[in-house]
Protein backbone atom coordinates (compact mmCIF):
# COMPACT_ATOMS: atom_id res chain seq x y z
CA UNK A 1 0.00 0.00 0.00
CA UNK A 2 1.35 3.40 -0.91
CA UNK A 3 1.62 6.34 1.41
CA UNK A 4 -1.28 8.08 -0.34
CA UNK A 5 -3.54 5.04 0.15
CA UNK A 6 -2.68 4.95 3.83
CA UNK A 7 -3.50 8.66 4.18
CA UNK A 8 -6.83 8.16 2.40
CA UNK A 9 -7.61 5.18 4.61
CA UNK A 10 -6.79 7.21 7.72
CA UNK A 11 -9.04 10.07 6.57
CA UNK A 12 -11.86 7.63 5.85
CA UNK A 13 -11.52 6.12 9.33
CA UNK A 14 -11.71 9.61 10.85
CA UNK A 15 -14.81 10.41 8.80
CA UNK A 16 -16.38 7.12 9.89
CA UNK A 17 -15.82 7.89 13.58
CA UNK A 18 -17.30 11.36 13.10
CA UNK A 19 -20.41 9.92 11.43
CA UNK A 20 -21.10 7.28 14.08
CA UNK A 21 -24.11 8.23 16.21
CA UNK A 22 -23.25 9.46 19.66
CA UNK A 23 -25.30 8.16 22.62
CA UNK A 24 -27.81 10.68 23.90
CA UNK A 25 -26.87 12.24 27.22
CA UNK A 26 -28.95 10.99 30.13
CA UNK A 27 -31.86 13.23 31.05
CA UNK A 28 -31.24 15.53 33.97
CA UNK A 29 -32.57 14.28 37.30
CA UNK A 30 -36.00 15.66 38.18
CA UNK A 31 -36.15 18.60 40.53
CA UNK A 32 -38.32 18.51 43.61
CA UNK A 33 -39.31 15.69 45.92
CA UNK A 34 -42.66 15.00 44.23
CA UNK A 35 -41.12 14.76 40.74
CA UNK A 36 -38.32 12.55 42.05
CA UNK A 37 -40.95 10.30 43.61
CA UNK A 38 -42.92 10.09 40.35
CA UNK A 39 -39.70 9.34 38.46
CA UNK A 40 -38.93 6.56 40.95
CA UNK A 41 -42.44 5.10 40.56
CA UNK A 42 -42.22 5.06 36.76
CA UNK A 43 -38.58 3.98 36.47
CA UNK A 44 -38.84 0.97 38.76
CA UNK A 45 -42.47 0.13 37.84
CA UNK A 46 -43.43 0.06 41.49
CA UNK A 47 -47.16 -0.04 40.81
CA UNK A 48 -46.82 -3.13 38.62
CA UNK A 49 -44.74 -4.85 41.28
CA UNK A 50 -47.29 -3.94 43.95
CA UNK A 51 -50.16 -5.34 41.89
CA UNK A 52 -48.21 -8.55 41.20
CA UNK A 53 -47.33 -8.89 44.89
CA UNK A 54 -50.92 -8.41 46.06
CA UNK A 55 -52.29 -10.81 43.46
CA UNK A 56 -49.57 -13.30 44.40
CA UNK A 57 -50.61 -13.14 48.05
CA UNK A 58 -54.24 -13.80 47.25
CA UNK A 59 -53.41 -16.51 44.73
CA UNK A 60 -51.28 -18.16 47.42
CA UNK A 61 -54.18 -17.94 49.89
CA UNK A 62 -56.52 -19.43 47.28
CA UNK A 63 -54.19 -22.34 46.55
CA UNK A 64 -53.62 -22.88 50.28
CA UNK A 65 -57.40 -23.02 50.85
CA UNK A 66 -57.77 -25.46 47.94
CA UNK A 67 -55.18 -27.77 49.47
CA UNK A 68 -56.31 -27.50 53.10
CA UNK A 69 -60.08 -27.46 52.52
CA UNK A 70 -60.52 -29.75 49.53
CA UNK A 71 -57.50 -31.96 48.95
CA UNK A 72 -56.34 -32.73 52.51
CA UNK A 73 -59.84 -33.91 53.57
CA UNK A 74 -59.73 -36.38 50.69
CA UNK A 75 -56.43 -37.71 52.05
CA UNK A 76 -58.08 -37.99 55.49
CA UNK A 77 -60.95 -39.96 53.93
CA UNK A 78 -58.48 -42.31 52.24
CA UNK A 79 -56.59 -42.84 55.50
CA UNK A 80 -59.36 -42.96 58.15
CA UNK A 81 -58.48 -43.16 61.84
CA UNK A 82 -54.86 -42.21 61.11
CA UNK A 83 -53.81 -39.14 63.03
CA UNK A 84 -50.49 -38.70 61.29
CA UNK A 85 -50.32 -34.97 62.11
CA UNK A 86 -49.88 -35.67 65.84
CA UNK A 87 -47.13 -38.28 65.36
CA UNK A 88 -44.18 -37.47 67.66
CA UNK A 89 -40.81 -39.21 67.77
CA UNK A 90 -39.00 -38.03 70.87
CA UNK A 91 -38.96 -34.24 70.83
CA UNK A 92 -39.63 -34.15 67.07
CA UNK A 93 -43.11 -33.43 65.70
CA UNK A 94 -42.67 -35.70 62.69
CA UNK A 95 -46.38 -35.78 61.85
CA UNK A 96 -46.59 -32.00 61.68
CA UNK A 97 -43.56 -31.94 59.39
CA UNK A 98 -45.09 -34.63 57.15
CA UNK A 99 -48.30 -32.60 56.97
CA UNK A 100 -46.38 -29.44 56.05
CA UNK A 101 -44.41 -31.40 53.44
CA UNK A 102 -47.57 -32.84 51.88
CA UNK A 103 -49.18 -29.38 51.89
CA UNK A 104 -46.10 -27.88 50.21
CA UNK A 105 -45.99 -30.58 47.55
CA UNK A 106 -49.70 -30.18 46.82
CA UNK A 107 -49.44 -26.36 46.66
CA UNK A 108 -46.42 -26.61 44.36
CA UNK A 109 -48.29 -29.06 42.12
CA UNK A 110 -51.40 -26.84 41.98
CA UNK A 111 -49.26 -23.81 41.13
CA UNK A 112 -47.53 -25.88 38.43
CA UNK A 113 -50.90 -26.83 36.95
CA UNK A 114 -52.06 -23.17 37.03
CA UNK A 115 -48.88 -21.96 35.31
CA UNK A 116 -49.12 -24.73 32.72
CA UNK A 117 -52.78 -23.87 32.00
CA UNK A 118 -52.10 -20.14 31.72
CA UNK A 119 -49.22 -20.74 29.31
CA UNK A 120 -51.47 -22.93 27.22
CA UNK A 121 -54.00 -20.09 27.12
CA UNK A 122 -51.25 -17.65 26.12
CA UNK A 123 -51.24 -15.73 29.40
CA UNK A 124 -47.79 -14.75 30.62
Amino acid sequence: MSKTDEEILQVLKEIKTLLEPKPAPPPPPPKGLWREFLDFISKYRVLGMAVAFILGLYLGALVQALVEDLIMPIITLVLPNVEWEVLVVGPFRVGHFIGALITFLLVAFVVFIIVKATKKLGIE
